[in-house]
């Protein structure tokens, strides 16, 4: 998904209070609030980036045992919540609409409720996407469709060179760039971890090693600005 769509697009609502997705049981469990800030591919699934305000780290650790194909790890705690990465290895209605070619803007699950805001550019079929996700998650609903001019996603381009500049080792930033470059963070996937790893001649540990470690930091960047600030 690129950062930098700009033009006409269908903005598109849809609800669910399924609690089998995570983000929704978790959010009716602890009445608390779910925010997914990220998606990234990995050699085996996907990880998933949630700022959880409302629920303590132990509740939302306590959801992997709940569910087989989550791995949970706490990336950064504040007062009332934290920032927490989600290694998911099963079907998930976020990525399944990036596949299907929309931008989503924000998903999110509030005291059970689950909501996906997503912008499908003017070039796609809006009907026929929508039709194909609903078919494939039955309990999920359509709320509301409507015409909007602008499908940018929300960034921070002056954190990320920051980062990249200041913390990343120059061996993170030359594996980071090759991954970028042979597409492994495209949707579809161009390269897997596993053929970017062959190409620069290093290992496909070594490869998720560097990889993972320099996500990290530019992510808890990037989000870091999004974190609750108690009134004083």
């Amino acid at each position: 998904m690129s950062l930098n769509q700009r033009g006409p697009a269908t903005e598109v609502v849809f609800t669910t209070r399924n609690p089998e997705h995570p983000f929704v049981g978790l959010s009716d469990e602890e009445s608390c609030s779910v925010e997914l800030t990220g998606m990234i591919p990995r050699c085996e699934g996907y990880a998933e980036f949630f700022t959880v305000t409302g629920a303590t780290p132990a509740d939302v650790s306590a959801l992997a045992a709940d569910h087989e194909a989550i791995e949970v790890a706490l990336l950064a705690e504040f007062d009332r919540g934290g920032f927490f990465e989600f290694h998911v290895s099963g079907e998930c209605p976020a990525r399944r609409l990036a596949e299907l070619g929309t931008y989503p803007k924000t998903v999110r699950g509030v005291d059970g409720e689950g909501t996906f805001l997503v912008a499908i550019p003017a070039r796609r079929d809006a009907s026929a996407i929508i039709n194909a996700f609903l078919d494939e998650y039955p309990r999920i609903d359509l709320a509301s469709k409507r015409e909007t001019e602008d499908v940018t996603p929300r960034s921070s381009v002056s954190s990320f060179a920051d980062v990249t500049r200041e913390q990343l080792t120059d061996r993170q930033r030359e594996v980071l760039r090759a991954a970028f470059e042979a597409g492994y963070y495209d949707w579809p996937r161009g390269r897997t971890g596993e053929e970017v790893a062959e190409e620069l001649g290093i290992s496909s540990a070594t490869f998720s090693e560097h990889v993972r470690a320099a996500e990290r930091k530019l992510l808890a960047t990037l989000f870091a600005e999004e974190r609750p600030v108690d009134d004083p």
